[in-house]
């Protein structure tokens, strides 16, 4: 391998604040702002939106879509008279 081309690769912690959940886990992405660990060691944080903790396919709360229910109201409201 290349010296020196590859970014920095260390433990990072994923935060889902909605679901108060974390992970550690290693990653190239970094951040400034850092938080204590389980450990007792200093890790830099960075905040997600969604995770598997909060997300509604993986928590059970995700809604069925009727798709066919949905396309046959659309072809009624808009087919045209085939006369």
């Amino acid at each position: 391998m290349k010296k020196n081309i590859h970014p920095h690769y260390a433990p990072v912690i994923f935060r889902d604040k909605s679901a108060d959940f974390a992970i550690l886990t290693r990653s190239t992405a970094t951040n400034t702002t850092t938080a204590m660990w389980d450990d007792g060691n200093e890790y830099p944080v960075i905040d997600v939106e969604i995770s598997s903790a909060s997300h509604p396919f993986y928590t059970g709360r995700a809604k069925v879509m009727d798709t066919a229910g949905r396309v046959e109201r659309f072809r009624r409201r808009y087919a045209k008279d085939a006369r």
